[in-house]
């Protein structure tokens, strides 16, 4: 699996969070499943032209959400979710969905709509 990250100029969020909820959300969904290596955090940081001190923050909150595990000399590995991996993927695909939509200009009215139309 190849890590599909990017970072948006039009996404209100910071590099280091765009960065952190697409990794989270690539995890969520399985596109990343346990034990993948992700690219190091100078590889990564060249990839989306930023400074490696964003993937690094992203890494770091991804550690502590315990999604990941950094070794010296074995890299970032995914190590899957918590016990809440359910309520953390959903929350993680929620404010991705989320933020997406409000870019397209939705109010919450819209968004809600959405979300009940395929839950019919």
């Amino acid at each position: 699996m190849v890590l599909q990250v990017q970072i948006r100029d039009d996404d209100p969020r910071p590099p280091y969070e765009q960065v952190r909820a697409q990794i989270s959300s690539a995890i969520a969904t399985g596109d990343l499943p346990t034990g993948t290596r992700i690219p190091p955090v100078r590889q990564l940081a060249g990839d989306l032209g930023v400074a490696a001190g964003t993937v690094a923050r992203a890494y770091k909150e991804l550690e502590a959400a315990g999604l990941v595990a950094t070794a010296r000399r074995a890299g970032t590995t995914v190590i899957g979710h918590p016990d809440d991996s359910h309520e953390s993927a959903l929350n993680a695909l929620a404010a991705d969905f989320v933020q997406q939509a409000r870019r397209l200009g939705a109010g919450n009215q819209a968004v809600r709509a959405a979300v009940e139309h395929h839950l019919a």
